[in-house]
């Protein structure tokens, strides 16, 4: 049996959500990964980078999503790549930023 951080989306709840709403929370995460960084505080930022990544493995699991499969797949190689390895994709926290700040716009106004 899995245990999830998130138990209410790993049982089902979070493909309820539209994929703007899954990406927005992914990047919320993310965000949170880089500002405790910033801080310097490893672990915290750690712990978010770890819940980032488990829903955006929600994320590629939902069937609806099955179509951008190949996006959500090399998101989750290039985000480990920064965070976990040597970044040989040279991103960067303005990077990722910039990459979700749509997502949190387009679920503000409910697409």
């Amino acid at each position: 049996m899995n245990k999830y951080i998130h138990q209410q989306g790993a049982d089902g709840g979070w493909e309820e959500f539209s994929l703007m709403n899954q990406m927005a929370n992914i990047g919320s995460e993310i965000e949170r990964t880089i500002s405790w960084k910033e801080k310097g505080n490893m672990e915290y930022s750690r712990k978010a980078f770890e819940r980032g990544l488990e829903l955006l493995d929600l994320t590629i699991n939902d069937l609806k999503n099955q179509k951008r499969l190949e996006e959500l797949m090399r998101l989750r190689e290039v985000l480990v790549d920064y965070f976990c390895y040597q970044n040989v994709y040279s991103s960067s926290d303005q990077l990722w930023r910039h990459y979700f700040m749509p997502f949190n716009y387009a679920a503000r106004i409910n697409c």
